[in-house]
């Protein structure tokens, strides 16, 4: 519900814009009943801000490869959808301190219990989430302009067999995203053990989420390995059903229904991955339902006693 809170400003400003476009000409028709490519094309010309966003990628299962095209590739985001994201990642900081106290206790916390648990971590998650982004701006401004903009160029610099520099660029790809997977290991457990603890300090539930990995690397690379598996075998699924461009009637239905299930079965994975690096924590260093902050209750209306 939150994304869908969160993308519909962006989804009406752009069907704004298409509308203004299309006015009542006969090209409507056409892009009402499938693909008008030609009218496409003209109002991707002019198209500015949001309306260059409404490209051939954002049809079925090319959404996802042009996501991870410019997750990669270090694709600079709009000012609309930077702030969307930021909304969203300001929401999803809120509500991950109840969903690990959650998961850490092992049984329903209740609402009042899950948004005090919300509201006591937020701050902390937020100083953690200052702390990410400087490192995430570190991997993508200089690691990644290393790698691609410096030692690809140079180790592709005198090769003549194109798939050579295809292998290549591939391990540059893979480098990249191993750091960007460490990194967000050692996040995830940060949190973790942020919420378990009851820590304070987010310089010392970093410390401490780093050594937990050290010391259990096989677990924890293969509890990681393990939730990157279920996420493929999602991502395979989509990849078979993604409808294409289809027109309007139960073909659009379809796509809209198919697209949120698709988005559902994400959210699904992700709390996957904090239920389960939650349980390896608490299996390898404490106890199952351990945690160090006692359960926030509601108080009850106050006793009058009458004499």
């Amino acid at each position: 519900m939150f994304t869908l809170l969160t993308a519909l400003p962006l989804a009406l400003s752009l069907r704004d814009a298409l509308e203004d476009h299309l006015g009542s000409s006969l090209a409507a028709d056409d892009a009402a009943d499938g693909v008008n490519y030609d009218w496409w094309q003209e109002f991707s010309a002019q198209a500015s801000g949001l309306g260059t966003t409404f490209t051939p990628s954002v049809i079925g299962f090319a959404t996802t490869l042009d996501s991870v095209s410019g997750l990669l590739d270090e694709r600079r985001l709009i000012t609309p959808i930077a702030s969307a994201l930021a909304i969203y990642v300001m929401g999803w900081l809120f509500v991950c301190g109840g969903i690990l106290d959650r998961y850490a206790r092992g049984h329903g916390i209740g609402a009042y219990g899950f948004f005090a648990a919300s509201g006591t971590f937020f701050l902390r998650f937020l100083r953690l989430g200052i702390v990410a982004a400087v490192v995430y701006w570190f991997l993508f401004a200089y690691v990644h302009e290393w790698l691609f903009a410096r030692w690809y160029v140079t180790a592709t610099r005198d090769l003549d067999v194109e798939r050579t520099a295809f292998y290549w660029r591939v391990l540059m790809y893979a480098i990249f995203t191993a750091l960007l997977a460490a990194t967000t290991l050692v996040f995830d457990y940060a949190k973790v053990r942020i919420v378990i603890e009851d820590r304070r300090s987010m310089a010392g539930a970093l410390i401490a989420a780093s050594r937990f990995i050290v010391r259990n690397p096989a677990r924890v690379a293969g509890l990681y390995l393990l939730n990157v598996m279920v996420f493929l075998v999602v991502v395979g699924v989509w990849a078979l059903v993604a409808p294409g461009a289809g027109g309007s009637g139960p073909s659009m239905w379809f796509a809209v229904i198919a697209s949120q299930l698709y988005i559902l079965a994400r959210l699904v994975v992700k709390l996957q991955v904090l239920a389960s690096e939650t349980a390896l924590f608490q299996q390898s260093l404490a106890h199952w339902g351990y945690t160090a902050a006692p359960l926030a209750v509601q108080a009850g209306p106050p006793v009058v006693q009458s004499t």
